[in-house]
């Protein structure tokens, strides 16, 4: 289930997100610092034409998927949007695969190899992050 209908102003709307699809929260930081650098207006045109949007680069290829919940394109501009967007695929990634860093990897990348490379630099910065 996702809830993004109307989404109040917070203070930390990734904060909110994790809390709400029982994701980690700091791994939800870290996972928007390496996407986007935090930023909501980001966009990266990929090779195969599809685009990464927003605060959590939610991939073109989920606005289908989106569009049942009311999220179109521009939606994703919006951090709050975005953290709960990206929360879902990470939690939907966690009951996928289990709390592993598959799931993580799954975030970002279809392929295994992807995966890896994605998880361990996800990995890297959550462990900086840390000390």
């Amino acid at each position: 289930m996702m809830a993004f209908a109307v989404l109040p102003a917070r203070a930390d709307c990734l904060d909110d997100a994790a809390a709400f699809h029982r994701v980690n929260p700091r791994l939800l930081r870290v996972i928007a610092q390496h996407e986007s650098g935090m930023r909501a207006n980001a966009v990266n045109r990929n090779t195969n034409g599809s685009e990464d949007i927003g605060l959590m680069q939610i991939n073109t290829s989920w606005l289908p998927t989106l569009a049942r919940y009311g999220i179109r394109r521009e939606h994703l501009f919006n951090g709050c949007v975005s953290a709960y967007v990206g929360a879902w695929i990470l939690a939907s990634n966690v009951r996928r695969f289990g709390p592993n860093w598959k799931a993580v990897g799954a975030y970002n990348a279809v392929t295994p190899s992807k995966q890896l490379v994605y998880a361990s630099a996800i990995y890297r910065r959550f462990m900086q992050q840390g000390r």
